[in-house]
């Protein structure tokens, strides 16, 4: 990790990345609140939009999202964001990191810095700052395009006028209220994989309440204790109705960036940390003229786990499930002979049905109708399964079960039975209809 001193700056990688502001809690220190400013050529943001902080936590693009705070048993305290550099738009050539204190002064504030780290914790820059006295807004940092790719600055800018001054500077009118950006709803923020130099793990903070205008350091939402806060981000699955379609419902409610990768032949890829620990989300893989194509997803030692996907056409547009685990960041392992793109989505992308659907290859479909029959036709020649996973009803296993409705090879003309609501994952070679009812 290089310490950096204020001017300095070096090139991160172009992907992304999980960002802490970080200090020292004691009796009479103010809290401190971080933000992001996300900006164009001039300097200056396009509008309030690009203003992320605690109660705007999404940017439009999805390149900058505030994550919530968390504390140590030492009193080390931090408040993080995740970044994106990848999906950055063009023309929006920097991205400003900044924090405000609310009830007093950044020089009452000890052992105040910025880390910059990579999404599994490996630390890439730390920077220090230790001259603060009645500032009640610092520029700690700021991402920069130079050459084709990215660089960090330690800034270290200090404002008396708090976040109001420092945003209106970079353009934000903070007469109005910022609202949060269309199509980007800010889930509950999941925990971060561990800070570099023995940060606490960022907890998720309690869903924000409607924007208000970021002009006077608003009281934050208070923030769990670390026992309770490592599950936050999964509270709403513990919690979620007995019922077998109320776990379904839920997750479909649930919204998130999607995640996007590249790459060719083998690769283990791991997703970013703002999947909702223990949601189910759907998995989407695109790739040409290959032999194969498979997906599994890996344990916690990077070992491929389940097989997730499989297919053999020329041309692959297929679709799966993947549980993301409770502890750690969901991670995928891609195996193709040609260049291919991963993209991983909330289960609201999925496909519902109603009456019936048609399809070709691997899919993933809702069903959300009650127990009943479902008819499965395919044309392909090769083999042609159909899974339905969903919530158990049985009290003594609360759990989620999964059936194999069909297993056959070429073509089929079947009915099968379904008890509950859920998610039928395909696994098909060729064209194919479902339809509900005989």
């Amino acid at each position: 990790m290089t310490q950096m001193t204020k001017g300095g700056n070096l090139p991160v990688p172009s992907a992304a990345l999980q960002v802490a502001v970080t200090w020292r809690q004691g009796t009479g220190t103010p809290d401190v609140d971080v933000s992001a400013l996300v900006l164009d050529a001039t300097g200056r943001v396009r509008s309030d939009a690009d203003l992320v902080f605690y109660n705007q936590p999404a940017h439009p693009s999805g390149a900058v999202r505030h994550l919530g705070k968390g504390q140590g048993a030492d009193g080390t305290a931090a408040d993080w964001l995740w970044l994106d550099l990848a999906a950055v738009e063009l023309g929006m050539d920097r991205v400003v990191v900044a924090a405000s204190t609310d009830a007093g002064t950044f020089g009452q504030v000890p052992s105040l810095d910025v880390r910059v780290a990579l999404p599994q914790g490996q630390p890439v820059a730390s920077f220090a700052v230790g001259d603060a006295s009645a500032e009640t807004a610092i520029v700690f940092g700021e991402f920069y395009r130079r050459n084709g790719g990215w660089k960090f600055r330690a800034v270290g800018q200090g404002y008396a006028s708090g976040l109001a001054g420092l945003a209106t500077d970079f353009g934000i009118s903070v007469a109005e209220d910022p609202q949060p950006a269309a199509g980007v709803p800010a889930p509950p923020p999941p925990p971060l994989p561990p800070a570099p130099r023995a940060a606490p793990a960022p907890p998720a903070p309690p869903a924000p309440p409607a924007a208000p205008a970021p002009s006077v350091s608003p009281a934050p939402p208070a923030h769990a204790a670390p026992a309770a806060a490592s599950s936050a981000a999964a509270a709403s699955f513990a919690s979620l109705p007995a019922a077998p379609a109320g776990r379904l419902a839920s997750e479909q409610e649930l919204s998130f960036p999607s995640f996007t990768h590249q790459a060719s032949g083998k690769q283990r890829v791991t997703c970013p940390p703002n999947l909702p620990p223990g949601a189910r989300v759907v998995v989407e893989i695109e790739c040409r003229d290959s032999i194969s194509v498979h997906v599994d997803s890996c344990d916690a030692y990077g070992r491929a786990d389940q097989d997730l996907l499989s297919a053999y056409e020329d041309e692959v547009h297929a679709r799966t499930v993947a549980t993301v685990p409770e502890d750690r960041p969901l991670t995928l392992l891609v195996r193709a002979d040609t260049p291919w793109t991963l993209r991983v989505l909330p289960l609201a992308h999925a496909r519902r049905l109603v009456h019936s659907l048609n399809g070709r290859g691997p899919d993933l479909l809702v069903y959300e109708g009650p127990a009943g029959v479902l008819s499965f036709v395919h044309q392909g020649e090769s083999n042609f399964a159909v899974w339905h996973r969903f919530t158990s009803s049985d009290p003594d296993w609360p759990g989620e079960e999964e059936d194999l409705l069909v297993n056959e090879v070429g073509r089929v003309d079947v009915l099968a039975p379904v008890t509950a609501p859920g998610i039928l994952r395909i696994e098909a070679d060729g064209p194919w209809r479902v339809g509900v009812g005989g």
